[in-house]
This record gives C-alpha cells, sequence and structure tokens, in this order.
C-alpha cells in the first residue's frame, strides 16, 4: 500500500552549463523560453528559465554553484504540439537534432543545448 504524497510538481531541473550568458541565449533566443530568475547570489548566479506558463523552470547552473558536471543532464522530454515545426527552426538555428520520429506514444526528436545536456521534443499522440 502507497502512502499519499504532498508533492505536486517539480520545482526546477538543474542544467549544468560553463557559460551561462551563452545558455541563457539559446534558451530565450533558440527555444523561446522566458527568464524566471536572474540573481546574484554566493557563490554565483541564479538564474532559471522556463516556456511561458510552465510550473517547472530550469537552472542554467554555471561553474561553482554545486558542483554539477556541464553537459551531464539527460533524457529532458519538452512537450510541443508541433515537433516537426520545433525541429525546423532548431536546424535553422544550427542545432542538431536527431528525428523526428514516430513512436507509439507519439512524434519525438532529441537535440542537446552547447553545453550537451540532452533534451527531447515529444508531440504526444492523442488517447496516449
Amino acid at each position: 500500500m502507497s502512502t499519499p504524497t504532498n508533492i505536486t510538481h517539480a520545482s526546477f531541473v538543474t542544467l549544468p552549463v560553463t557559460d551561462q550568458d551563452r545558455a541563457l541565449r539559446f534558451y530565450t533566443e533558440v527555444l523561446g523560453f522566458e527568464v524566471t530568475a536572474d540573481l546574484r547570489m554566493p557563490p554565483g548566479r541564479w538564474l532559471q528559465v522556463a516556456p511561458r506558463g510552465a510550473q517547472t523552470a530550469f537552472t542554467l547552473s554555471g561553474p561553482g554553484m554545486g558542483g554539477f558536471e556541464p553537459g551531464s543532464s539527460r533524457g529532458i522530454m519538452l512537450l510541443t504540439t508541433d515537433v516537426d515545426a520545433d525541429c525546423a527552426r532548431l536546424a535553422e538555428a544550427r542545432v542538431q537534432v536527431q528525428g523526428p520520429d514516430d513512436h507509439p506514444w507519439g512524434r519525438m526528436a532529441a537535440f542537446r543545448d552547447p553545453d550537451g545536456n540532452g533534451l527531447m521534443l515529444l508531440t504526444e499522440k492523442e488517447g496516449f
């Protein structure tokens, strides 16, 4: 028997990066995310971005912020209403994209941010 939980959602996902400004340009200019936090604090800069209206933000964690290894995040799934259009937009921005490919659960593609963090785009199949 499972115990009920009070957890409602993930607050943020950490994306370790080597250059926060470069990562910020990628996530805002290429992916269209918005800045949700940009604060100076010891030992560095707390920088978060997210798609408009999202509950979960992405913390672009620079050097000295938690000892994370840049490029080590994998399997981050971004839902989209049109994976093909987003892949075309990424290709125009010279981002290498694998796919999109059809799967039982939807149409999916994969790409990496400038530091090598692995992200995926998914347009879910209706009813899945």
